[in-house]
């Protein structure tokens, strides 16, 4: 049964869906913001919202559970050196996802995730 079990699966297995969620990260913590399609931003939201939460507090506790969602030293330096600061003081609500038009090949819908 699958209550309370909402997360999309994007056709891909367990493996692929975090492999997926990494470089998603990955890629929005390098460039500041990603253009992709609306169900992998939505599902992106929460995953960088528990990143940045988690990286507010520097210790070691925080870079080892950071280090576990996100392997890429560059990103996590990144992530704990410039971004975390900026939010030393907001609550929550770190990133923002602007809808766009969609994609002519296939009509996929697609959205723009920033950080805020």
């Amino acid at each position: 049964m699958r209550h309370h079990n909402t997360n999309r699966k994007f056709g891909r297995e367990t493996d692929q869906r975090r492999a997926l969620m990494r470089t998603l990260a990955y890629s929005l913590i390098k460039h500041g913001h990603i253009t992709t399609t609306e169900a992998k931003a939505k599902e992106l939201r929460p995953y960088m919202e528990k990143l940045v939460t988690a990286s507010r507090v520097d210790n070691r506790e925080a870079i080892r559970l950071v280090q576990s969602k996100l392997p890429m030293k560059s990103a996590v330096n990144t992530l704990f050196k410039t971004i975390a600061p900026k939010y030393k003081d907001r609550k929550g609500g770190y990133t923002r996802i602007v809808k766009l038009q969609q994609r002519l090949s296939d009509g996929a819908r697609m959205a723009m995730i920033s950080f805020v």
